[in-house]
């Protein structure tokens, strides 16, 4: 059976994708950012029995400090689909908001960062750290390879959780803004290729979330990413920061779309989303004056 692909219609959204800048919010059917040991897909999302949010209990020898809890996951779908994770409306009056930011680079775009292209953003980072801000980063396999180092010290800062955003960001079902296609056999190796190459670098915060490249998916991509067991997370509220160049703009769209619960979608890629670190400077303390508080994905997942 086949179901429409999810999109979403936002201010230069398609240009992001082409140039490997993740977004696309998602409204089909199908459903609706403290170290940690290093995780794998396989060993941090094992399928529960049951359909509701879980998270895994750990075990301690006697007298042994307790070790953290491994991040929630949903449950598996009808047939083990990979479940959709997002934020449902009235679904908590607390006024929590998960940042997160796509660190995009396509499988092809190497030639570009030999040139010079700067696809990373550690301004951006360095600010988020300032202003004490947690926030999940959903990051490409590539992008990992191209930047091990900040990976590595993204990956080992309790603030921040690494998730992933694929190997190669080509899309899981198509149409989807014109970037290649992952062929269906190779759906799940191209996440778990994504997984070796944050561990590779030495990341430890890595959770068994999953952004789909441009938002896009459909029935069967989410049946051929069952081996790859994770949760697939969208989000509510575009900041629209592809290309763009105001960053009152950014915080404007933003600030104008955050409820209690939200999960708001940036980019983490210098080239194609420029005003990002300057809009975070407005929207971080604007938000906090309303009272919103950040969290990750897994602790907006574990608050559900």
């Amino acid at each position: 059976m086949t179901i429409s692909v999810r999109k979403v219609a936002a201010l230069g959204l398609l240009s992001a994708v082409l140039v490997g800048c993740g977004g696309g919010a998602d409204t089909s059917s199908t459903g609706p950012s403290d170290p940690s040991a290093p995780t794998t897909p396989a060993a941090s999302a094992t399928t529960p029995p049951a359909s509701a949010t879980r998270t895994a209990k750990p075990t301690a020898a006697p007298g042994a400090k307790p070790a953290p809890a491994a991040p929630p996951t949903l449950a598996a779908g009808p047939q083990g689909r990979t479940p959709v994770y997002e934020r449902r409306t009235g679904r908590s009056a607390e006024k929590v908001v998960a940042l997160t930011f796509d660190a995009d680079m396509t499988a092809d775009q190497g030639p570009r960062a030999a040139s010079g292209e700067r696809f990373d953003n550690p301004e951006l980072i360095a600010t988020l750290r300032r202003l004490k801000v947690d926030a999940t980063i959903f990051m490409t396999g590539r992008w990992a390879e191209e930047y091990p180092d900040q990976v590595r010290a993204i990956g080992g800062d309790p603030r921040f959780e690494i998730a992933n955003h694929s190997y190669s960001h080509y899309a899981f079902a198509e149409p989807c803004y014109g970037l290649p296609t992952v062929a269906e056999p190779d759906m799940a190796a191209d996440v778990k290729r994504a997984f070796d190459s944050f561990r590779d670098a030495g990341a430890v915060n890595v959770v068994p979330y999953f952004r789909f490249p441009g938002g896009c998916y459909d029935d069967t991509a989410l049946h051929a990413l069952s081996p790859a067991r994770v949760t697939a997370v969208q989000w509510d509220v575009v900041g629209g920061d592809a290309f763009a160049k105001d960053p009152d703009a950014v915080a404007e769209q933003v600030l104008s779309g955050v409820r209690p619960g939200s999960l708001v979608v940036l980019h983490c890629t210098r080239s194609a989303a420029p005003a990002t670190e300057r809009a975070i400077r407005r929207i971080v303390p604007e938000l906090r004056a309303r009272g919103y508080r950040f969290v990750k994905v897994s602790e907006l997942m574990r608050a559900g």
